[in-house]
C-alpha cells in the first residue's frame, strides 16, 4: 500500500521529502477545493525538487463537466513532469457524461506521454451535490481506460470518508476496482485513527493532508516533517 500527501507549497514539498517517508508526492491547492489545482510553474519546480525514485502527482480540480476545457488543462499538466494525473469528477451528473469527460482526459494525456497514470477520482459524499455515485467511478475508470480509481470528499466541513461509505462499500469500491485490473485509492479527511480499517479494506493507496498539517488543519495549517513521521510509523507498524 502506498501512501500519497499532498503539499501545496515548495516548503511543504521539503517537509514531505525529509526522510523519504512517503511514496507520492500530490501537488494540490487547498484554497480551490477538494482536488483545487496548482500552478504548473509550482509543478514543474517540484519535478526538480523531488527524487526521481519518488512519484509526483498533481491533480486537474473538481472539474466542471466541460470535457475540452478539461482535456486542455490535462494536455498542459501531461507536460509539468507528472507521473499521474488526478481527475476530480465533480460536474457530471451522470456515468455517461462522467465516461465520456474521462476519455477526453485520457486523449489529451496518452497522446503526449502514455506512461502517465490516470486517476479518475469521485467522490464519498456525491450525494451532497448531486454527483455521480462513488460506486459507479471504478466502472468509470474502466471505460475511460484511465488506470486509478480514488475517492475522496468534496466537501470539506469535518466529514470524512467513512461517515458516507460503510467499510463493506468501500470493500465494494476495491475490490470492483481490482477485477476491472485498475488500482484503488482512497482519502478524504482520514485520520490516523482511520488506518486500522483502511488496512482492512486493502487499498493500493491511500491519500492524506489534514493529518499530516499542523492542527490538522488542510487549508490553514501547513504540513510538518515530524506529523509525516508520526503517520507513516503508525501505518507501518499496523501494516
Amino acid at each position: 500500500m502506498k501512501l500519497l500527501v499532498s503539499p501545496r507549497s515548495i516548503s511543504e514539498v521539503y517537509e514531505v521529502i525529509k526522510g523519504n517517508l512517503i511514496d507520492i508526492i500530490d501537488i494540490k491547492r487547498p484554497e480551490e477545493g477538494s482536488l483545487g489545482a496548482n500552478f504548473p510553474w509550482l509543478i514543474k519546480k517540484v519535478r526538480e525538487i523531488v527524487p526521481q525514485q519518488m512519484e509526483l502527482s498533481a491533480t486537474l480540480g473538481d472539474l466542471p463537466n466541460l470535457p475540452g476545457t478539461a482535456s486542455l488543462a490535462a494536455y498542459g499538466l501531461a507536460h509539468c513532469g507528472v507521473n499521474y494525473i488526478k481527475a476530480g469528477i465533480k460536474g457530471p451528473k451522470t456515468k455517461e457524461d462522467a465516461i465520456f469527460l474521462m476519455k477526453q482526459i485520457y486523449h489529451a494525456i496518452y497522446d503526449y506521454n502514455s506512461e502517465i497514470k490516470i486517476v479518475a477520482a469521485g467522490y464519498a459524499d456525491a450525494e451532497r451535490f448531486g454527483g455521480v455515485s462513488p460506486l459507479l467511478i471504478p466502472e468509470i475508470a474502466a471505460e475511460s481506460d484511465s488506470d486509478i480509481a480514488m475517492l475522496d470528499t468534496a466537501i470539506k466541513d469535518g466529514k470524512r470518508l467513512f461517515d458516507f461509505l460503510s467499510k463493506s462499500e468501500l470493500i465494494q469500491f476495491v475490490e470492483k476496482s481490482h477485477e476491472y485490473g485498475l488500482q484503488a485509492a482512497l482519502a478524504g479527511a482520514l485520520k490516523k485513527e482511520d488506518l486500522i480499517p483502511l488496512i482492512e479494506i486493502h487499498p493500493d493507496i491511500i491519500g492524506v493532508r489534514g493529518a499530516v498539517c499542523e492542527y490538522n488543519d488542510r487549508l490553514n495549517g501547513e504540513i510538518r516533517n515530524i506529523k509525516v513521521k508520526e503517520f507513516t510509523e503508525f501505518l507501518k507498524k499496523n501494516l
